[in-house]
């Protein structure tokens, strides 16, 4: 569970990424979910957006796919949202305690 702080140090570190995946009209799929998981792996916090043709509100398939990658929701901003996932074998950002 992340803190007021990290929470907060994590949407400034999202604030200046671009999404690199988005869900379409297909939804939240398993090739979705694994292509995340390795974006994850690799980058730790990741962006994603949410096409119109999808019909998804932005928020719930922020929380279904954090939950579905066993990862942290960090914000939802119109059709974007940020997921965060601790990689412990080779850590990319230093959260603050």
């Amino acid at each position: 569970m992340l803190k007021g702080k990290q929470r907060s140090y994590l949407k400034a570190m999202a604030n200046k990424t671009k999404s690199i995946t988005q869900i379409g009209k297909e939804g939240v799929t398993e090739a979705f979910l694994s292509q995340l998981e390795d974006a994850l792996e690799a980058r730790e916090l990741v962006k994603v957006t949410v096409l119109e043709n999808s019909g998804l509100d932005t928020k719930e398939a922020a929380n279904a796919v954090a939950e579905a990658v066993r990862g942290e929701f960090v914000q939802a901003i119109g059709s974007k949202f940020t997921i965060y996932k601790k990689n412990f074998e080779n850590p990319k950002i230093d959260l603050p305690k």
